[in-house]
């Protein structure tokens, strides 16, 4: 198991959190891939987000798929383990995303502790860690998903809503809490430079998030098109394959062509 063998020199006390509430082992391998989000202003990388992979090249989704119910606390923990210390071997001096599962925290202050403790044995600031809150998750207790991101932002974190208009929650989740972050999903991004509707929606959750303070990213940009729109529109922080496809335990650098 991962997670025994990254903290095998580690005290009784983190051992615990490790079988926190008889938390069943992760019987996955799992890889981590990375993917830059840019600034295209500064044409540089603000941060590259953690995406999940099998050992044997599964993708996310198929990951996901194969993670059993009682092993999701298991999951969440080797994710984030995980994508610091491949973040901190490959050597990244930008921002680390690392997207978590709210179902699978019990309780935020005791749930960190495997992450602080990671950051801290291989030598990664944990002052440069982002913690996305997928919208794309159904979230059972969205009063706990809330006290998860307020612990965190006390912290010090950043935190970001991903994939802001794929799903359950929206502007709720926006109206409950301002992340430092909203990452605007592909489908409100895709073709928006010929898409008169997606403008308009588009547009407005920037001038809300604008109002709240909040940065925008916008994901799945794969065209130029989309990137220039999007940059008329007040954007300068982006991601999508037309800047840079992610990459399994490298760091891939953008193509900043277009920018």
């Amino acid at each position: 198991m991962y997670l025994n063998d990254f903290f095998a020199d580690a005290d009784e006390d983190l051992i615990g959190c490790i079988r926190c509430r008889n938390a069943k082992p992760l019987h996955l391998q799992l890889k981590m891939a990375f993917q830059p989000i840019v600034n295209v202003d500064t044409r540089s990388v603000f941060a590259y987000e953690a995406l999940v992979r099998g050992a044997n090249g599964a993708s996310a989704g198929e990951v996901l798929a194969a993670v059993a119910p009682d092993e999701t606390y298991s999951f969440d923990q080797t994710c984030r383990v995980l994508a610091i210390d491949t973040a901190q071997r490959l050597g990244m001096t930008t921002h680390l995303s690392i997207n978590f599962l709210p179902n699978a925290v019990y309780e935020p202050a005791t749930c960190i502790r495997l992450t602080l403790a990671a950051a801290r044995k291989v030598g990664f600031p944990s002052d440069r860690l982002i913690f996305e809150l997928t919208e794309g998750e159904k979230i059972r207790d969205p009063g706990h998903a809330l006290r998860i991101i307020k612990d965190y932002q006390q912290r010090g974190f950043l935190t970001a809503i991903d994939d802001f208009g794929a799903g359950y929650s929206g502007l709720n989740l926006l109206a409950d809490f301002q992340p430092h972050i909203v990452k605007l999903d592909m489908a409100l991004t895709r073709d928006i430079d010929r898409d008169p509707v997606r403008r308009a929606i588009v547009g407005g959750v920037i001038g809300t998030c604008k109002a709240l303070g909040c940065q925008i990213v916008a994901e799945g940009i794969e065209t130029p098109q989309e990137l220039d729109t999007m940059r008329q529109m007040g954007v300068s922080m982006f991601q999508g394959y037309l800047l840079a496809r992610p990459q399994v335990e490298a760091l891939p650098e953008p193509d900043l062509t277009y920018c």
